[in-house]
């Protein structure tokens, strides 16, 4: 009898364990523009990047890291300089525009150029929106110069990672604001349940033009929230 009582009070406690192992959340944010690394592996301009094309939000790792992939195993082509990534010529100050996916609480937005960090942003534990801008002065640089950026959430011990390689002049400030959408022309290629689309990707639905902010497949436009892969561009003309 004892036996048989001891089963079920095992797989019980086992169920009980395995509810309580932290896993990690679904959806963060990345630096949309200037467009990062992952940004552009995810648009397909930089080809061969692996996961990262399906999960740009994702780059989370325990906070204080100096490398693009946040010293993580996961993303390690983030780290690549030799990728020949593209960089978004930029004048002496530039907005980074953050996509959040999912939106954390947060302690600090911190901007990092060759190990000296060149901004801080302190929320003091807030929960942001859907996007976040930040301006940040270059403090005099010229060149080439790659900008690591870290979201830290103010309720665990992880940040959120991303890399931006800017071209920078000596003139004003640059990339200060995400261009506007273009009114668009047409609705494009109409939506499938089927296809597989990457951030970047226009479609049409419904009589209005969908952006896609990540990799998604069978996601139907205007169904996945404020918050959701679809990003609802207007009417088509």
């Amino acid at each position: 009898m004892r036996r048989r009582i001891m089963l079920p009070v095992l797989t019980v406690a086992a169920l009980l364990v395995s509810m309580f192992v932290a896993a990690p959340a679904q959806a963060h944010g990345y630096i949309s523009s200037p467009p990062s690394r992952q940004a552009l592996c995810a648009q397909g301009v930089v080809p061969n990047c692996g996961d990262i094309v399906y999960e740009p939000q994702s780059v989370e790792a325990p906070k204080g890291s100096m490398q693009c992939n946040g010293g993580g195993s996961r993303f390690s082509v983030l780290n690549d300089n030799s990728r020949n990534w593209p960089a978004t010529s930029v004048g002496q100050s530039v907005t980074f525009n953050w996509v959040l996916t999912a939106r954390h609480s947060t302690s600090t937005w911190e901007y990092f150029v060759g190990g000296s960090r060149i901004a801080v942003f302190d929320d003091h534990g807030a929960q942001p929106g859907a996007t976040k801008s930040h301006n940040v002065s270059l403090g005099g640089r010229t060149g080439r110069i790659t900008v690591l950026a870290r979201w830290n959430i103010a309720d665990t011990v992880n940040a959120f990672y991303a890399c931006v390689d800017l071209q920078v002049g000596s003139g004003g400030g640059g990339g200060t604001n995400p261009p506007p959408p273009p009114p668009p022309t047409s609705c494009g290629t109409a939506w499938s349940a089927s296809a597989v689309y990457n951030g970047g990707a226009i479609v049409s639905y419904n009589g209005r033009r969908w952006q896609a902010q990540w990799w998604t497949q069978g996601e139907t436009p205007g169904t996945t929230g404020e918050w959701g892969v679809w990003r609802d561009q207007g009417a088509c003309s």
